[in-house]
């Protein structure tokens, strides 16, 4: 078992593997998106570490002033991602990512660290459970079931943005709000263009292409939000069965 782990940085970031589960001998222009999104965030002190060998072992993690999500808090980090996944679950990495996270929390002087959670655990968010063993707890909620979840170092809690609490939108068409942070979502983003053009639907594909777009978001994830006729519907990339079920939706 290897306890070698990596951070990326500026230097680094063109030639080590991003862990995703993407596995291209290709250039694959998802993964090249992340790469320049990441070249972004960087220098924002955004926090991508990774196991040294080609698995998916890493954590995600901003300080909340400059992460891309639609919550208000003053000195807390923002774990986006914390994945370990295939023939690398059972050997303690997640606790060893989430460890490193807390250590720079405390030595950065930090009020604490927050995660998006949900009332009944998604197969997109890092595992709740677990983050609940290390104290982290729900310290606020949306209408639709999801959680934010804060691990306080001094007292203070963090809270979602009034603009995720509504989850409406004035627009009747189909929307849809993405940044390229995930590598899947451009090819995503590829399937539902082409299929709206196809089937003539109305569609508006609205980048969150600023911080300050990203704070203002109407749901309570950055990298993909679906919204139809104003009312949310989905973070969930969608296939075209899915993108049906939406449209016939009242």
């Amino acid at each position: 078992m290897s306890s070698d782990f990596v951070n990326l940085t500026t230097e680094n970031l063109t030639s080590e593997h991003l862990c995703c589960i993407i596995r291209s001998k290709k250039t694959h222009p998802g993964i090249e998106a992340k790469r320049q999104w990441l070249s972004d965030r960087l220098k924002e002190g955004h926090v991508f570490r990774k196991l040294n060998e080609k698995a998916t072992v890493f954590i995600e993690y901003a300080p909340l002033e400059t992460a891309w999500v639609p919550i208000t808090g003053d000195n807390y980090y923002y774990v986006y991602c914390l994945w370990v996944s295939g023939s690398s679950k059972g050997k303690g990495y997640g606790r060893m990512l989430m460890e490193y996270c807390l250590a720079d929390a405390r030595e950065n002087g930090k009020s604490g660290i927050c995660m998006l959670g949900a009332n009944k655990q998604k197969a997109w968010l890092s595992d709740q459970t677990f983050a609940k063993k290390f104290g982290f707890e729900v310290v606020d909620t949306t209408e639709q079931g999801y959680e934010l979840l804060a691990l306080s170092l001094d007292g203070t809690t963090p809270r979602f943005a009034q603009n995720v609490k509504n989850q409406g939108i004035n627009k009747e068409e189909l929307t849809i709000y993405y940044d390229m942070q995930c590598p899947y979502i451009y090819q995503n983003l590829e399937m539902v263009k082409q299929y709206c053009e196809t089937n003539e639907v109305p569609v508006s594909i609205i980048p969150v292409d600023t911080l300050q777009i990203a704070k203002e978001l109407p749901c309570v994830f950055n990298n993909w939000g679906v919204f139809y006729k104003g009312k949310f519907q989905t973070v969930n990339l969608l296939d075209a069965a899915s993108l049906k079920r939406i449209l016939k939706r009242e």
